[in-house]
C-alpha cells in the first residue's frame, strides 16, 4: 500500500456537498482543524488564504479540493488516526464559513491499521 493511497483526511458526501455550497458563495476555501477552547476541536472553514498557515502547521491533504491543515503539535497526537470530516445540524464555529448554513463540520476519526501506519512511515515493518 503506497503512502499516497492512505488518506490522512477525507470527507463524507454531506461534507463535500457543503464544501461545494460554500465555494459557490465564497470562492475557494481551506480548512484548519481547531484545537482551541472556543470552538472545541471543530474543523474550521475559511476563504482560501484568510487563515495564515505557517511552519507550525501540517498539511494533511485535501477534501473537496480544499486544503486541510492542523497544527503540528496537535497532529502529533492525531497522527495514528484518519480524520473523517462530516456535517451535522447545528451552529458551526463562530469564525467558520458554515455558521449561517444551520450545519456544522464535525471531525470523526478511526485508528489506522498496522499496514496503513507502515505505509505512512509511522510503524516499522
Amino acid at each position: 500500500m503506497a503512502a499516497e493511497s492512505v488518506l490522512k483526511v477525507l470527507a463524507t458526501e454531506s461534507a463535500l456537498e457543503l464544501i461545494d455550497r460554500l465555494r459557490a458563495k465564497y470562492g475557494d476555501v481551506m480548512f484548519h482543524q481547531s484545537g482551541g477552547c472556543c470552538d472545541g476541536s471543530s474543523p474550521m472553514c475559511f476563504p482560501l488564504g484568510e487563515f495564515l498557515i505557517g511552519e507550525q502547521d501540517e498539511h494533511l491533504g485535501e477534501i473537496g479540493g480544499a486544503p486541510f491543515y492542523m497544527s503540528k503539535a496537535q497532529y502529533d497526537y492525531w497522527k495514528n488516526t484518519q480524520l473523517i470530516i462530516d456535517v451535522v445540524p447545528g451552529r458551526g464555529g463562530m469564525f467558520s464559513l458554515e455558521g449561517p448554513e444551520g450545519l456544522r463540520f464535525l471531525t470523526r476519526s478511526r485508528i489506522f491499521t498496522a499496514d496503513e501506519l507502515r505505509s505512512l512511515g509511522l510503524l516499522q515493518a
